[in-house]
């Protein structure tokens, strides 16, 4: 280029120096002017060239091809300039060391077929690489591993000969390389997901729920996309409560790193429901607000069917197939606090069919039972939803029901439930007027917990248990009696911390010998300053604050622990008689209680008798007759006290596993002057021998009624003629004196 600028300035100045001259032969006059001129011309042309040059070579960057073709050779990425026809290939080193090329010999065609990944090479080829159509490529390079490129092709120079091309590559192989192990995780996720059936569920904006695809399997969904409100609407109604109450406490709970977990039943494909275990959490955003949340479902149904077989012993009750008191208690409690959470209100009944002990009496136990699972499942009617129905004991049962701000609806539903008992009285027990009582409360404002509740709907009970059908709605003016009892219960609690509390030993006299056989171990509570409070007085006021089991397991010890010790004083061995509360008796651990008072005290079981009023072993048969017979396993001997005053059936002896029937004082008062009470005292000892149960009468006070009891058959004998009750250091002095004559 610079040579040509020199010939085109040298034939410029010729051409002008040839023009002056002529001018100069034909204008002589003008000739010296037009060469000055000329002169001056050149020479000012000649300083501006020179002094332009001057600058502009002081200036300019001079590049050379080979530092070109060096920069393309050495850069990071992989470079490619080719001719159409292939003739001319460079490579740089990125793409060469690729391709496992190291030598300027290799097949042109065949080499540009596989950088590009194409078949042929023509016109319409290149117009599509260099329109990016083309644009990515994969080849395995030299280490046999798969290669990724994206080549951006450019028109670099055309001539009618050929046309040169450049090809850029931009390298994506480790990016295809994790998308590809991020794709087969999350094969391995789903597999996973699908082997354990775990579905995710997740949220952002509180409406949709993306849900993975085994949540989409379990569901019966069409799509990844579950509304918030209708997955709700697959949640079974009476799981619903539970589920509510989780995301409101989401929204005033501050924890919210907690992982929280339920167990619902949800609507699965095919419509049945399944249960699932929820376990879900929140996320908040620097506003504290819910910025995500969701979980993972687990399908627990097959665990839910074996829990469910446990449970049914744990939780329900075997004659009504319903709920017992500790299901109860539970589900109530759960309500209770839910109450607390969504600003609900439930109502509690508690329901006593009256008089039912007549359904046993005339009709047996068999229609007994079937009549309490009757109407066990007449009060599944008005169970609505999150409410509840369970049998608490006996002829006990209770209803939880939805307070939707009606004040008549348990009053309401109670009248319903005695017009349908009567329909069962048209029925199976057309002979006996069948009628409930009840008594409500309301939850959550008639009690600080669940129990609080229950407890003043019997309280409501029981203030209305001399009216049948009556119905009685809690009062916290009921509560005005019983302020007395409270303070005793004060009272009470500290003499029991402070042994205050003594047994008195009331003995028992064998008819036939007229020796002294056991004696009766009577609960007494003796003040500081030596006043004496019976039994009647605070008893009651134990068994309602749940004391009872406290003066209960003191009665067990220290009467196994007297009568070992009256044993090795060299005493007769006698029988020590106790009593236990319904409470107490009901309790699962009753066996193990009494088996550790023997060990502790050395007491063989034989001298220990278990006194039961009929009332309490028949509160559940069941349960009781079960209760019985673990006690009789230990080899304790088992008493009926009180027989005749509570349900009188005289087919509960081929029930019951007793040793003893104890007949009531209100027997052996009239047995002198009245012959059907003494025919019924007959009849019963001599029922009792057939069943080889020893019998003993109570409330003896002369020798007359001692000597008609001897001569119907009567083993035993009870009462003031031998001996009110006594402390030990008293009935110590009556074994010296009566251990072997006759009581007179």
């Amino acid at each position: 280029m610079k040579h040509k600028n020199i010939i085109a300035v040298t034939f410029i100045l010729s051409a002008a120096a040839i023009i002056v001259m002529v001018l100069a032969h034909f204008m002589p006059d003008y000739a010296a002017i037009i060469l000055s001129a000329f002169l001056g011309t050149v020479t000012l042309l000649s300083v501006c060239v020179a002094t332009f040059n001057i600058i502009f070579n002081r200036n300019k960057t001079t590049i050379d091809t080979s530092e070109i073709s060096d920069i393309i050779e050495n850069l990071n990425t992989e470079m490619l300039v080719w001719t159409n026809d292939c003739s001319a290939v460079f490579m740089n080193k990125s793409l060469r060391r690729l391709l496992g090329i190291e030598s300027v010999d290799f097949d042109h065609k065949e080499t540009i077929k596989r950088i590009f990944g194409i078949d042929t090479i023509d016109n319409n080829t290149i117009s599509k690489l260099i329109r990016s159509e083309l644009g990515e490529s994969s080849f395995t390079n030299a280490d046999g591993e798969t290669t990724y490129i994206v080549w951006s092709t450019s028109l670099f120079k055309q001539n009618k000969n050929y046309s040169l091309y450049l090809s850029t590559g931009f390298n994506l192989t480790e990016i295809k390389n994790m998308q590809i192990n991020l794709a087969n995780m999350n094969k391995q996720i789903n597999l996973s997901m699908e082997i354990s059936e775990i579905g995710i569920l997740m949220t952002s904006d509180r409406l949709n729920f993306h849900a993975s695809s085994e949540i989409q399997r379990m569901l019966g969904l069409d799509s990844g996309r579950l509304g918030v409100n209708e997955f709700r609407n697959l949640i079974h109604t009476n799981d619903k409560i539970q589920y509510d109450s989780c995301l409101k406490m989401l929204e005033t709970d501050n924890n919210w790193s907690d992982v929280r977990s339920i167990e619902l039943r949800i609507k699965s494909a095919g419509g049945i429901y399944r249960w699932y275990s929820f376990r879900f959490k929140a996320i908040k955003d620097s506003n504290d607000e819910l910025a995500l949340f969701g979980g993972a479902l687990l399908d627990i149904t097959e665990r839910r069917e074996k829990d469910m077989l446990i449970e049914r012993l744990a939780y329900i009750d075997e004659v009504t197939g319903i709920a017992n008191r500790n299901k109860l208690l539970q589900i109530g409690q759960e309500t209770y606090e839910c109450c607390h959470l969504l600003d609900f209100s439930y109502w509690v009944i508690v329901l006593d069919i009256d008089r039912f002990h007549l359904v046993n009496d005339t009709c047996g136990y068999d229609k007994g039972n079937q009549m309490l699972e009757d109407f066990a499942h007449l009060l599944y009617k008005y169970v609505g939803n999150g409410g509840l129905a369970a049998r608490i004991s006996g002829d006990n049962f209770a209803l939880i029901l939805r307070d939707y701000g009606d004040d008549e609806l348990p009053s309401r539903t109670v009248l319903s439930i005695q017009e349908d008992m009567t329909k069962l009285s048209a029925l199976e027990f057309a002979s006996i007027n069948l009628t409930c009582s009840a008594g409500y409360s309301r939850m959550p404002s008639d009690g600080n917990c669940f129990l609080d509740v229950l407890e003043h709907a019997e309280f409501a009970l029981k203030s209305c248990n001399q009216y049948q059908g009556n119905i009685s709605c809690y009062e916290p003016s009921m509560h005005d009696s019983i302020i007395g009892d409270t303070e005793l219960e004060k009272a009470l609690g500290n003499a029991i911390d402070n042994n205050e509390l003594h047994l008195f030993y009331q003995p028992k006299i064998n008819l036939s010998t007229g020796k002294i056989m056991g004696v009766e171990a009577l609960v007494r509570w003796i003040k500081p300053d030596g006043t004496i409070v019976r039994p009647d007085a605070f008893v009651p006021i134990a068994e309602s604050s749940h004391l009872i089991g406290r003066i209960s397991e003191f009665v067990l010890n220290e009467a196994c622990r007297q009568n070992m010790m009256w044993q090795r004083m060299g005493y007769p061995n006698i029988v020590m008689s106790i009593n236990f509360a319904s409470s107490d008796f009901y309790q699962k651990d009753l066996k193990d209680k009494v088996f550790e008072a023997l060990a502790r005290t050395g007491l063989a079981a034989e001298w220990l008798e278990v006194e039961l009023t009929e009332t309490l072993a028949l509160r559940d048969i069941d349960f009781a007759v079960s209760q019985m017979n673990k006690l009789r396993e230990l080899g304790v001997q088992l008493a009926m006290d009180d027989f005749g005053t509570g349900y009188s059936s005289l087919s509960y002896l081929q029930v019951l596993p007793i040793t003893l029937l104890k007949l009531d004082r209100s027997f052996i008062t009239n047995i002198e002057h009245d012959n059907i009470a003494y025919e019924i005292v007959s009849a019963v000892i001599k029922i009792a021998k057939s069943k080889k149960i020893e019998t003993i009468a109570e409330g003896i006070e002369n020798t007359n009624q001692a000597d008609i009891l001897r001569s119907a058959g009567c083993d035993f004998a009870q009462g003031y003629l031998y001996g009110k009750p006594m402390p030990p250091e008293q009935i110590q002095q009556y074994f010296e004196e009566y251990s072997g004559s006759a009581a007179k």
